[in-house]
């Protein structure tokens, strides 16, 4: 049987009356953190918050992949614009907060404590590639 886990995003467990579904949990994944956020249009209630060593989920790297919608990424006093084929890294000790545009916003957040994980050589820029499969 393939090691394999398929669900829909809307099939995945919601908190937060749905503004949150557990992800990780739902696919069994162990090796990172993983949520999926939808944030109704213009709405103001996401936290400012970091992932610092005191915070709820300390020490997290976070990675945020916008599916659908936009939404504004504010860091310092700087903003980013978060939309579908773009992705927004944050430090864990980084204040941000995301406010959601006019469609609203549904995303990815990853998360994990860096350094955790050993990237393979060819992964990083400037390296060769790995030779293709054969077969």
């Amino acid at each position: 049987m393939p090691d394999v886990t398929l669900v829909a995003i809307d099939d995945m467990e919601p908190i937060h009356g749905g503004l949150l579904r557990r992800a990780r949990a739902q696919l069994g994944v162990t090796a990172w953190g993983m949520q999926v956020l939808t944030l109704p249009p213009d709405w103001d209630g996401y936290p400012g918050h970091n992932h610092a060593v005191d915070a709820y989920d300390p020490n997290q790297e976070e990675v945020y992949i916008p599916l659908e919608g936009s939404a504004t990424l504010v860091a310092d006093g700087q903003e980013y614009e978060l939309q579908p084929g773009a992705m927004a890294r944050v430090g864990p000790a980084q204040m941000r907060r995301i406010v959601p545009g006019p469609r609203g916003i549904r995303f990815v957040a990853l998360g994990g404590a860096p350094g955790a994980f050993t990237p393979g050589a060819w992964t990083e820029l400037g390296a060769d590639p790995p030779s293709p499969p054969s077969g």
